[in-house]
């Protein structure tokens, strides 16, 4: 069985190691700090709440995913709290089947690959473990008021709502989808663009379902489940090998102007799925609590990186999706392991115009990419709520005969092999090749990235 290589830490001179700041300690930010501390580079992790913590619930790991968290040296930890299902099912609302996709199967095309459910907690506590074991340096109750840049570009100096000023050689803007460091890049407010839908998350335990004929197959079997109905969609999983049962209920957006997460009413949430699939009631009657998340995106920016090369975005701060591809903290993930490829290779990225270059070609590497999955993203939301009619029946027609554009985007043959199949290396190698202005690897001669951007 094919494997993925992990990387092995770059020892650096001083004159070739960078002072990095990453602020925000989610899975993009704790990701950039591994793949920055893999390159070589002293990284240290800014995070504005008091403790290093994660919320929510499930969160499903792809192929392309897998890949870059086994390259990080991660496999063996993350396997001991992952669960592989064995396929996953699209349902009608009624709960009839329409299509299924092998999971082995379709990850058999993408070697040393897997499809892996966490609890999202999990995730992020393995990475941030395997951040402190390559040296990585926390600052909680850190919250970022500003982002000053020194003149010449070769550093940039953080300053916290204290009045605390830190300076490194670059400071990465990892704080999601309501960025304080995207605001500050942009010089205005910009909030997040509204999708018109929310999130019901909740996690149920087993114990109960196992009582159930109706409910015990979705612990004993697991599969992932989605229902596709009129203006909303359902999703089921199992967590921790069976112990947990993931739930995630997506709704038209009734939350007032302003709320991001609210507590929501367990009887209003379940009477929105009332004639749904028997076995939805089911569930929702185990459920005695649940909060409710908007869903909101960010459509992307002209210029992820200031000109002078010493402050960069990621993830969600720059291009936040709908999780109707799961794939947003994939492509943060990929963002931060691009961003470590990069400053791998070159041999003088203390240099402003060195690290301008650098930046100019993940920019390349991840625009494109990023903008396609929040474009699909929003294309998913439009399969997965349709109305019983003419369209609803062309999709389902085409999801059986396994058209490409089909809505199993997984198994698109448009869309998964590019998705899935993606390699940092080779996407980094695309860019790095001779009339992207990169010069060859690791030399450091290359076009003024200033330049390109015009």
């Amino acid at each position: 069985m094919a494997t993925i290589t992990a990387k092995t830490k770059i020892t650096r001179s001083a004159e070739t190691k960078l002072k990095i700041i990453v602020v925000g300690a989610g899975l993009g930010g704790v990701g950039a700090a591994i793949a920055l501390l893999l390159a070589g580079h002293d990284v240290d992790i800014f995070e504005a709440a008091s403790e290093i913590g994660e919320v929510g619930a499930g969160i499903q790991i792809l192929p392309n995913s897998s890949r870059v968290l086994q390259a990080w040296g991660m496999k063996e930890a993350l396997e001991r709290y992952s669960t592989k299902p064995a396929q996953v099912n699209m349902l009608g609302w009624k709960g009839n089947l329409i299509s299924s996709m092998d999971f082995e199967a379709s990850a058999a095309q993408y070697p040393g690959t897997f499809y892996w459910d966490f609890h999202r907690a999990n995730l992020h506590k393995c990475l941030l473990d395997r951040a402190v074991e390559l040296g990585v340096q926390i600052k909680v109750n850190a919250r970022v008021a500003n982002v000053e840049i020194v003149e010449a570009g070769e550093s940039a100096t953080v300053v916290l709502e204290s009045g605390e000023r830190h300076t490194a050689d670059l400071v990465v803007g990892a704080d999601g989808i309501n960025s304080r460091l995207r605001e500050i890049m942009l010089g205005q407010p910009d909030p997040p663009q509204l999708t018109g839908d929310l999130a019901y998350r909740l996690l149920l335990s087993t114990k109960e379902m196992l009582k159930d004929p109706d409910l015990a197959e979705f612990v004993t079997n697991p599969q992932v489940n989605y229902w596709l109905g009129p203006d909303a969609h359902a999703v089921n999983y199992v967590l921790r090998g069976g112990e947990l049962f993931n739930m995630v209920l997506l709704v038209p957006d009734d939350m007032p102007m302003g709320a991001n997460t609210l507590k929501g009413d367990v009887d209003e949430m379940r009477a929105l799925y009332h004639d749904w699939d028997p076995r939805i009631p089911k569930l929702l009657e185990l459920c005695e609590s649940v909060y409710k998340w908007r869903l909101c995106i960010r459509q992307g920016m002209d210029c992820w990186t200031h000109p002078s090369g010493a402050f960069t975005l990621l993830g969600d701060a720059v291009h936040a999706t709908l999780p109707y591809l799961a794939s947003g903290a994939g492509m943060a993930l990929e963002d931060a392991a691009v961003l470590g490829e990069l400053f791998s290779r070159s041999q003088n990225p203390r240099s402003s115009v060195e690290k301008q270059r650098l930046l100019t070609l993940y920019e390349q590497c991840r625009k494109p990419r990023t903008e396609m999955v929040v474009q699909r993203g929003n294309q998913q939301q439009w399969f997965y709520h349709l109305h019983d009619g003419p369209e609803q029946r062309e999709r389902d027609r085409a999801m059986q005969a396994m058209d490409p554009g089909e809505a199993l985007a997984w198994r698109d043959s448009g869309l998964a092999p590019q998705l899935l199949g993606y390699r940092v290396e080779e996407d980094v190698d695309r860019c790095w090749s001779p009339g992207t202005g990169a010069g060859s690897k690791g030399d450091g001669v290359g076009m003024d990235p200033i330049q390109a951007h015009l």
